[in-house]
């Protein structure tokens, strides 16, 4: 297991308001998180901090106790973290004027030996690519996601929606927030990209395919994608995690 991330604030935004952790206790065990924060410049950076933070040291320290057999209590184990994160953010912005109304969307993966968990609010995603094919594993919790369940808008026509930002999921925005947790079998070679949609608003699926097929290290597969969403202009920060399974 090699894992690699990277973020940057792209080409408009002034500052970043995207956080990731990658932490790997053992060859085995890989925690990986990423956080796109909201609630104006200063409060956006803390709510995408704090919930990396947060939801990893959990994490860790849940692991560290010993992880249960079966799969449900190892995706309550997740669901806990995320909690906990939740948690902090919602308590901060409860205490400090200026961090009012702040919140995160979250991503993050716990990768064992032979298959891994997800969860995720908000709209950052998580692939997995096996085989040469790419599946996104999370769910975007956003207004257009909506619209293209209903069959009202195609997912072509989401990329460019007006209202592609809102989402209707994110930590720290109340006491409690709904958590999907996913788990999913993988083999050697499989890989796993986790991200804001920095990415995913400008780099589309078929070039991420594309360059998750390649033979290269988790790095300069992490630092061809961000250098594509530059290359589209990036009016949004840019987070990148990259696991080689």
């Amino acid at each position: 297991m090699k894992l690699f991330g990277l973020t940057d604030t792209g080409l408009v935004r002034q500052n970043n308001q995207d956080s990731y952790a990658i932490r790997q206790p053992d060859e085995s065990l890989g925690i990986v998180v990423v956080c796109d924060g909201m609630g104006g410049a200063r409060a956006g950076n803390v709510a995408s901090a704090v919930g990396v933070e947060a939801f990893s040291s959990a994490l860790e320290e849940s692991c560290r106790q010993g992880l249960p057999p079966d799969p449900e209590r190892k995706q309550e184990l997740l669901k806990s973290a995320v909690r906990t994160a939740n948690g902090q953010i919602y308590e901060l912005a409860e205490e400090n004027p200026e961090y009012f109304g702040m919140g995160t969307t979250l991503v993050a993966a716990l990768i064992l030996s032979n298959e891994a968990y997800i969860a995720n609010v908000g709209d950052s995603r998580c692939y997995h690519w096996s085989e040469g094919m790419l599946h996104q594993i999370s769910q975007d919790h956003s207004v257009v996601q909506a619209l293209v369940e209903r069959g009202e808008i195609t997912p072509e026509q989401a990329r460019t929606h007006p209202r592609k930002n809102l989402i209707t999921r994110a930590l720290g925005t109340a006491i409690g927030t709904q958590i999907d947790v996913f788990r999913i079998d993988y083999r050697a070679g499989d890989k796993l990209l986790l991200c804001s949609d920095g990415l995913t608003n400008v780099v589309t699926d078929d070039v991420v395919s594309r360059e998750l097929a390649l033979n290269i290290a988790p790095e300069d597969t992490a630092r061809a994608l961000l250098t594509l969403a530059i290359e589209q202009g990036a009016p949004d920060n840019v987070t990148v995690v990259v696991a080689q399974l």
